[in-house]
């Protein structure tokens, strides 16, 4: 069995200074997949994560203190690839896969459509690229595992007082016909087999006490190939472990 946990540290260096590294030598996941490092290679404490027993693998953006993606796995991959093959996306360092045999691990940081019209565009035409680039893949690595900060709820009770959030980026309409067109084009939303509750959610908003009273988003995903989806044997939401405005989430599967 084979578990991976997917978390947006909001700067790896922070969450380090928050004790990412402590939980996870308690949590022992064979492979994390990090979002939104805001460093540079070198400087996440990668020799504390090969203490660990950790391969570190990093896709950084060019432009520094932003964005940026790690895969940091028990077991050395047998190829790490860097990107889409798209500048626009690639310079600011969102995909990084790493393949396991069989299996692909896809690590990405969707972008935000939060800072205006200009950004959401961004991130519209990146879903259409990003489903484009996994078609493609699927044609030599059919078993993948897309893990990371999808940046969209993809259902009504993956968000707290959806009625009001519809007009808000990570909720709009569009995005969530693109979600609901994805899934229908042969993934399986891990999280979603094993629990079809309500209020689980993986980011909070730093304001108005947004986590203590649990009024969040399901914006972080493990997304597998239909492929792989006999073989999930677990999927959570772990809340209380907070190094960032994100939590970790996992899955664990039967390779």
């Amino acid at each position: 069995m084979k578990s991976i946990l997917s978390y947006n540290v909001n700067g790896i260096r922070s969450a380090i200074n928050k004790g990412l590294l402590d939980f996870l030598n308690e949590a022992n996941p064979d492979i994390v997949c990090i979002q939104e490092t805001k460093a540079q290679i070198g400087q996440m404490h990668e020799d504390e994560f090969e203490a660990l027993g950790y391969h570190c693998n990093a896709f950084s953006a060019v432009k520094k203190g932003y964005s940026g993606v790690a895969i940091f796995s028990k077991q050395k991959p047998d190829r790490v690839v860097e990107g889409i093959g798209v500048d626009k996306y690639d310079s600011e360092g969102r995909v990084l896969r790493a393949d396991f045999g069989g299996a692909s691990v896809v690590n990405v940081y969707f972008p935000s459509g939060t800072t205006g019209e200009i950004r959401q565009a961004v991130k519209m035409e990146f879903l259409f690229d990003f489903q484009l680039y996994l078609n493609e893949l699927r044609k030599t690595r059919s078993k993948l595992i897309i893990s990371g900060d999808f940046n969209i709820c993809r259902l009504w009770i993956d968000i707290h007082n959806p009625e009001k959030q519809q007009g808000t980026s990570g909720f709009l309409p569009e995005e969530r016909d693109w979600f609901a067109k994805f899934i229908d084009d042969g993934y399986v939303d891990t999280f979603r087999e094993v629990n079809q509750k309500p209020n689980q959610y993986s980011w909070w908003s730093y304001r108005a006490n947004s986590r203590e009273n649990n009024k969040g988003w399901r914006i972080d995903y493990h997304i597998v190939t239909d492929s792989l989806k006999d073989q999930i044997v677990d999927a959570a939401i772990l809340p209380q472990v907070k190094h960032s405005d994100h939590c970790p989430v996992i899955v664990r599967m039967d390779f």
